[in-house]
């Protein structure tokens, strides 16, 4: 039996893990040049959003999912709160579908994130680059969307391995701490 102030100490370090992780992801993620093939570039904030909205619930992935796109969208220089709104429904979306219906495993997670980052993307390219009229708007659709949501497959992995080792090392309720 612990003592809650272990409980507490043990959740604060957890949810601390994953906010730095947060942090690294979107510093990592809005870095140009970097991790970059063509005009494409990986998503990272995504993959540790929904990956903490598996393991943790959708309560905590929903609320982790907002802060992460405010923090995207402010690194982006992009406006803020779409990426939030987007974050938050898809966080909640993906967790309530991971407990009903899929079993919690890499190869479910990384087809579910490679479809969550099409249509973050699809969205995006829908809003940014198609309504306003820009020419060239399937070639970028091309160019950029696909091969990036396809390059967010490894950082789907990466972050489901990350934030199964931080729950595993973290939980409170198999005694682990």
């Amino acid at each position: 039996m612990e003592s809650r102030r272990k409980r507490s100490r043990s959740q604060l370090l957890k949810w601390g893990c994953y906010v730095l992780a947060l942090f690294v992801c979107a510093a990592l993620q809005t870095t140009p040049g970097l991790f970059q093939l063509g005009q494409a570039k990986p998503l990272l904030v995504l993959p540790l959003c929904l990956a903490v909205a598996v393991f943790e619930g959708e309560f905590a992935g929903a609320l982790l999912g907002t802060v992460g796109g405010l923090l995207w969208d402010y690194a982006a220089g992009r406006t803020v709160g779409m990426l939030a709104l987007e974050l938050l429904l898809l966080c909640f979306g993906v967790s309530v579908l991971v407990q009903l219906y899929l079993q919690v495993n890499p190869g479910n997670f990384a087809a579910v994130n490679t479809m969550t980052a099409l249509l973050v993307l699809s969205l995006d390219w829908l809003f940014f680059y198609y309504m306003p009229g820009y020419a060239g708007a399937a070639l970028r659709y091309i160019a950029f969307v696909l091969p990036s949501a396809v390059l967010t497959l490894p950082a789907a992995l990466l972050a489901f391995w990350l934030v199964q080792r931080i729950h595993d090392g973290f939980g409170i309720d198999n005694g682990v701490v």
